[in-house]
């Protein structure tokens, strides 16, 4: 999250840098045989915010609109700059370090933890950085000291990004970690990285860095106090399952429908479908007859007054008709 003291927009400088992010995400791709779906998503969503090709252009807002101002947020209670403000960027260099940086620990955190949690989790954070922030900056106020923070300009993922590297380093197989090339306990690198950035980048928002470790702090404290499933995942996973049902229904349909049945599964398994009592065959409910061996639907047979032979031919039958 780089930060300015005006309004201004300093423009963008472009070096090029976006294929060489491009580059970076296809190596990944070619040495894991996939990008996790959240994590390419975010990418993609923060690569093209930044382009604004074609129509996106005039449909985007644009930065002057949703630059992250804890005056005008709260003046305005702004909304669109609390959360928009994040997956903007002022130049190439800004976005392509923030985008590697996801992509590394995206990778990692999606693969373990699957994608409907890691979704969760970005969208926790998100709205926990961006609120320590803001409350940071109020705070501030207390203390007579409402410049530059409270009226500071700021833009990008970065908060999210120490969040997540709060969230990394906690695992228990995370000892060290190298910070710039310093070799540090993982505890501390979040804290090492916010003072190595602000010392050699003094633009960079410090208030936005530090408000990502305190939301990655907070959240790791409210999963362990927390036992049951976290309720975002349900929502998500229940939003993914809503917007996956007709693909599904199709499936089936077309599985149960074309003579694609199934065999000695439980009903339980198979809901919507009846058992054939002769041949264990499972049919589409909306049949009258087995579509394996023609036997009428509801009625009671014992199996072993039909021989294997009869069972077979009234299976083939199937097929010649």
């Amino acid at each position: 999250m780089d930060s300015y003291g005006g309004v201004g927009w300093r423009g963008r400088v472009s070096r090029g840098m976006v294929p060489l992010l491009a580059l970076h995400v296809a190596n990944e791709y070619l040495r894991l045989g996939h990008i996790p779906p959240v994590t390419s998503g975010l990418i993609l969503t923060n690569t093209l915010l930044f382009l604004r090709p074609g129509p996106l252009h005039r449909l985007l807002p644009s930065i002057h609109r949703v630059w992250f101002n804890p005056h005008l947020i709260f003046k305005n209670r702004d909304l669109r700059r609390f959360f928009l403000s994040a997956f903007y960027h002022v130049n190439e260099p800004h976005l392509v370090y923030n985008m590697m940086s996801l992509l590394w620990k995206g990778i990692q955190l999606e693969t373990s933890m699957g994608s409907v949690e890691f979704a969760s989790m970005v969208a926790s954070l998100l709205a926990l950085s961006q609120g320590a922030t803001l409350i940071l900056a109020k705070s501030l106020l207390l203390f007579d000291y409402d410049a530059p923070y409270y009226n500071q300009f700021s833009v990008g993922f970065s908060g999210v990004l120490f969040a997540l590297k709060v969230v990394l380093n906690s695992r228990p197989d995370a000892d060290y970690s190298v910070v710039h090339g310093l070799v540090i306990p993982s505890k501390y690198a979040a804290w090492a990285e916010l003072l190595l950035i602000q010392l050699f980048v003094p633009d960079a928002s410090f208030l936005g860095h530090l408000g990502g470790i305190l939301a990655g702090i907070l959240y790791l404290r409210l999963r362990r106090s927390f036992s049951g499933p976290n309720p975002l995942t349900l929502l998500l996973g229940g939003f993914v399952k809503a917007l996956s049902w007709p693909l599904r229904f199709l499936r089936n349909s077309r599985g149960r429908l074309s003579g694609q049945g199934r065999v000695g599964r439980g009903l339980a398994d198979a809901g919507g479908v009846w058992r054939c009592p002769l041949c264990t065959f499972d049919n589409s409910e909306w049949l009258d007859a087995c579509e394996m061996c023609s036997t009428a639907r509801g009625i009671i047979n014992n199996r072993n007054q039909f021989s294997v032979d009869e069972v077979r031919q009234r299976r083939l039958q199937r097929f010649v008709r």
